[in-house]
């Protein structure tokens, strides 16, 4: 019983940050032009990960690209700067879009 209930705490340890920073996304309305696997008015947010995997620049980059915005890499539509969003969140969404396999 305790291994059980150690293995459902860790699991929700390891769970919880990427929950934490969906949310982050949906607060910031983020989600309102990308998902997580497919596109919408922007791209995937998978798709994103999978450009910038083994970029070691890749957070700071994107998250440069979240507050100010950014035209050109994935097409006609550029995204809006997005100055609502402090340079803290947009290192974790940043990352958090990273992470996403």
């Amino acid at each position: 019983m305790k291994r059980a209930l150690l293995i459902m705490a860790a699991m929700t340890t390891l769970a919880a940050p990427a929950f934490a920073d969906e949310a982050l996304a949906k607060s910031k309305n983020c989600m309102a032009c990308h998902a997580v696997d497919k596109k919408l008015v922007g791209p995937a947010y998978k798709d994103v990960a999978k450009k910038y995997a083994g970029d070691a620049k890749a957070v700071d980059a994107l998250a440069t690209k979240i507050v100010k915005g950014g035209s050109g890499v994935w097409g006609a539509i550029p995204m809006p700067a997005n100055t609502q969003v402090s340079e803290a969140d947009a290192k974790k969404l940043a990352a958090w879009v990273l992470s996403l396999k």
